[in-house]
């Protein structure tokens, strides 16, 4: 059982940075549960916010929707204690439905609905695919604004006032006067975060349109560096924010966009290169190479970012000594 009401979610969630745990596969591309629970604990000893099972950098457009629920469970049972746990819907209305109440089943705190496959949407039709997700459980759902689910502020605004267990609007577009209408018109009414690739790029700039938090890939690998990020972010101390962009995130840019889909297989990728390997990626996703893993790994020890050095710990306490 939930041990947040939506609300409380929401509250707990904006002040914090979010992430979304990778999830492991053995060698013939099976769930390895151990590794996922291993990864899960090491996740959740740092001071994150809120951890997303089974979301897209958890492959969970690959994931069964058994498989779903299996992640979900084993997210909740292993640091449920510790974090909230969120789950993720996606698919037909049917399959997001399925999704909402599976998740709700194995004690998730809430839910973020992700787009529905392949087909163009128009408000009616999104409201309608929302609104069947918000009736199906009271666990509080985030809508995720990206391809084919784009939401106006009205739409916004009318699942707000309908649906009480409808808490958060997350974007993975950017576009500044959808996201300034959205904010102006509902207010503290819900939380928003950021959901850009890489999302420590944007972060700064859209702090000042109301998303006061993101979730972070490569919190997976780097969770000090992550977390020192954010709270330059927050502090609002640009000088900070520019000097950990040049020194790691934008080379890291670089590597991650040499292939198509690296936006999800260099977390694996990262966590390979700093000794926490989790297997491989499915397709139609592609694993790094291994020269690219080498690229990584040196970034890793040229930036100072690697979890547990001297160098990574110094820097994540000196910015969390800094006033906000």
């Amino acid at each position: 059982m939930a041990r947040y009401t939506p609300l409380e979610l929401a509250a707990t969630l904006k002040e914090g940075l979010l992430s979304f745990p990778v999830t492991p596969f053995d060698a013939e591309l099976a769930v390895d549960e151990t590794a996922y629970r291993t990864h899960l604990a090491w996740q959740a000893s740092f001071p994150v916010a809120g951890l997303f099972a089974a979301g897209g950098t958890g492959e969970g457009f690959s994931l069964s929707p058994a498989e779903a629920a299996r992640v979900t469970r084993a997210a909740v049972e292993e640091v449920g204690d510790r974090v909230p746990v969120l789950a993720s819907a996606a698919g037909s209305t049917v399959q997001a439905v399925q999704n909402a109440r599976d998740a709700e089943a194995a004690g998730a705190e809430g839910l973020l609905l992700l787009p529905p496959y392949l087909t163009e949407c128009d408000q009616e039709g999104l409201a309608s695919h929302v609104a069947a997700v918000c009736d199906a459980t009271r666990l509080g759902v985030i809508v995720y604004n990206r391809g084919n689910a784009v939401y106006s502020a009205e739409t916004v605004e009318r699942l707000a006032q309908r649906h009480p267990n409808f808490i958060g609007f997350k974007d993975a577009i950017g576009d500044i006067e959808q996201l300034t209408r959205v904010h102006t018109r509902n207010g503290d009414r819900l939380f928003y975060l950021g959901g850009l690739p890489t999302a420590e790029v944007y972060a700064l700039p859209l702090l000042q349109l109301g998303m006061s938090t993101y979730s972070s890939a490569m919190y997976n690998f780097v969770p000090e560096f992550a977390l020192s990020f954010y709270g330059a972010v927050r502090r609002q101390d640009r000088a900070a924010v520019t000097e950990k962009l040049e020194r790691f995130v934008l080379p890291y840019l670089e590597i991650r966009n040499r292939v198509k889909g690296y936006g999800v297989s260099i977390i694996k990728g990262g966590l390979k290169a700093v000794g926490r390997d989790v297997g491989p990626v499915r397709t139609p996703l592609q694993d790094l190479t291994e020269r690219d893993v080498a690229d990584l790994s040196a970034l890793i020890d040229a930036a100072g970012v690697r979890p547990g050095s001297p160098a990574a710990a110094d820097r994540a306490s000196a910015s969390a000594a800094q006033p906000a």
